[in-house]
């Protein structure tokens, strides 16, 4: 699939821009990448957010436009965030974009993980999963940052590491369901 004129000329603009060193990449095809690894960190988080939806028995149903209660926030951020993802492959090519997706979906999940460990009650698992979904939100934020706007390989490495945590520590906890 190649690029559009306004992909490319948009390309050709970051590649003047963007410095070529320091762990930025600027190429199409590094684009592309960064967009599955962005895409694939955030399809994770939506998945912990959905079995912790399970697990403290948030439905769907739960989604309000005007969420007042944590399981009707909870719902509608998951909601939320799995349509924004579903949209990226339709947008062009911007990595700070598809990080934000990201960076929401983990968001979207730490506030379910709240909801969760609620659900739960008190306890060293439940607490570390709860504090590991928070820090898989607070690293998918720094990838999406000022700083490397989705581009900086350590940043997305460390996004990447963290929701893994999360996603293992979720599944200690028994909350993926």
């Amino acid at each position: 699939m190649s690029a559009s004129d306004g992909e490319k000329s948009q390309l050709a603009s970051l590649d003047a821009e963007a410095p070529s060193h320091g762990g930025v990449t600027t190429s199409e095809e590094a684009l592309r990448d960064l967009r599955r690894q962005h895409l694939a960190r955030g399809r994770s988080a939506i998945d912990r957010a959905r079995a912790l939806c399970r697990f403290a028995g948030i439905g769907e149903q739960d989604a309000r436009p005007v969420p007042t209660d944590p399981a009707s926030k909870a719902a509608t951020a998951v909601r939320l965030s799995a349509q924004a993802l579903a949209r990226v492959a339709e947008a062009p090519l911007d990595p700070a974009a598809d990080a934000r997706c990201a960076r929401n979906a983990a968001a979207a999940a730490a506030v379910v993980a709240t909801a969760a460990q609620a659900h739960a009650g008190a306890g060293e698992l439940p607490d570390a999963a709860h504090a590991a979904a928070v820090r898989a939100s607070l690293a998918s934020g720094q990838a999406a940052g000022q700083v490397g706007l989705g581009r900086d390989e350590t940043l997305n490495r460390a996004a990447d590491e963290a929701e893994a945590a999360a996603v293992a520590a979720a599944k200690a906890a028994g909350w993926w369901v």
